[in-house]
């Protein structure tokens, strides 16, 4: 059976990389718009998409093929077959994209939180279906909590795709009603609509990914693949402290134990001495390798993994970040954090015991106290040592980590400095890293 989703090829390997989270609520055709851009791009291998095609039509499930394309990478990628575990990408005429944490998992929004600190732009795919619109943008709506935690988390660039188009016959009418509502939400975020593309699509029929579709010949705008490239590529942080927080720990026979993460700041080279934190322990580069090519050295925006010398996989976990010895990544005691309080049943007071997810890392924490409570939109302060926060507050808390964490400030390393709180199966808040008071780390 051929792997369903061919390698990059080398040129696309060479093109400025940039992350892109796709977000939005379930059902609303996320899967099948990753599968249709694989597909419109070149990523996915003909043979084994047309035995995709049989078996959907077989089971009368034809709108599923594009979606099937994912689950089959999924199923791939749960044998082992590839080393980039999370990461699929696809390229454009100016950008080598990867996608972020594939849409589907039932944890959706955790692994969403972590796709979401790493990435350079999102794409927000809202359902146009009566009904499925209303839902996701809802009180209750994944797609309103998606958009809340890309803004948190510091996303800039965003491109709405309306799609399922085709289900309401390309009606511009419903169009610019999603679009309206959409802009009020976004407006609401402090980003300006105005500047932000809405591409009404159709994921299973094709219209306006690559090309402009004549289905719709109200819309004057760029077809999706022409707005993902002219997407900026982040600044890459090279003069910065090498940090790298880790996904995934692997032993692979033969080579010794391999981490595997994407480098958020400073650069990583073959010979380095590195730290991993809060183990903290040393050990050396052996080799470092991105989507099965060797590099010599790896920098900001490089998902890589990375074979080292002198320390066990049972010694390191996800979680945990690389750097040197000379600079090492800080493991807190204590945070004063900025958060925004997305959704909370009654209240937030001092012993508050939510999970924090930072970087790559899961961790349980307490708030110790509510220094301040802010106006969201000055950011000016309106109350000292609050008793409570709730829902739709913005505030200076501080927090202790229950188990050792890296963290950094936000203003120092951004991809380090801002986390999501989750609780209760959902996501609480999120929120920007001010100070850490380090905690003392004896290097082993």
């Amino acid at each position: 059976m051929p792997s369903i989703i061919l390698p990059p090829k080398p040129t696309a390997l060479q093109k400025p990389h940039i992350n892109l989270a796709v977000v939005g609520h379930v059902d609303n055709g996320k899967s099948t718009l990753v599968g249709r851009l694989l597909y419109e791009t070149g990523y996915v291998d003909e043979k084994a998409f047309k035995e995709i095609e049989e078996m959907a039509k077989k089971m009368g499930k034809e709108d599923f093929a594009f979606a099937w394309i994912l689950d089959r990478f999924k199923e791939e990628r749960e044998r082992g077959v590839t080393i980039e575990a999370t990461h699929v990408g696809f390229e454009t005429n100016k950008l080598f994209i990867t996608i972020i944490d594939l849409p589907g998992h039932r944890d959706f929004v955790k692994n969403m939180i972590v796709g979401a600190s790493q990435a350079d732009a999102a794409l927000f795919v809202i359902s146009a279906r009566p009904g499925e619109f209303e839902a996701a943008i809802g009180p209750q709506g994944q797609g309103r909590e998606h958009l809340f935690l890309i803004r948190t988390l510091g996303v800039q660039q965003i491109v709405v795709a309306v799609n399922k188009m085709d289900v309401v016959n390309y009606d511009q009418k419903r169009y610019e009603q999603v679009k309206a509502e959409v802009s009020k939400l976004l407006k609401l975020l402090g980003y300006d609509p105005s500047k932000i593309h809405f591409i009404p699509v159709s994921a299973i029929k094709g219209d306006n990914i690559k090309t402009k579709s004549s289905n719709t010949p109200w819309y004057t705008g760029p077809a999706l693949l022409e707005v993902l490239d002219s997407f900026q590529p982040p600044q890459r942080p090279v003069d910065k402290p090498l940090r790298m927080p880790i996904q995934d720990v692997f032993t692979i026979t033969g080579a010794g134990t391999v981490v595997v993460g994407r480098v958020e700041t400073g650069v990583l080279k073959v010979g380095d001495r590195v730290v991993i934190v809060p183990p903290a322990k040393v050990g050396d580069v052996r080799s470092i390798e991105t989507h099965h090519m060797k590099l010599e050295q790896a920098q900001p925006g490089d998902n890589i993994g990375v074979n080292v010398r002198g320390i066990a996989k049972e010694d390191v976990k996800r979680g945990d970040v690389l750097g040197k010895p000379d600079n090492v990544p800080t493991v807190a005691e204590e945070i004063v954090a900025r958060i925004v309080v997305l959704w909370h049943p009654t209240a937030i007071g001092p012993g508050y015991a939510p999970v924090m997810h930072i970087h790559t890392a899961t961790v349980p924490v307490q708030i110790t106290e509510l220094v301040s409570k802010l106006d969201p939109r000055t950011g000016q302060a309106v109350e000292q040592k609050p008793q409570f926060i709730k829902q739709g507050d913005v505030a200076i808390v501080k927090i202790k980590p229950l188990k050792p964490v890296v963290a950094e400030k936000f203003s120092d390393f951004p991809p380090l400095g801002r986390f999501a709180l989750r609780d209760m199966g959902r996501t609480i808040a999120a929120g920007q890293i001010l100070e850490v008071k380090p905690a003392q780390v004896q290097i082993k």
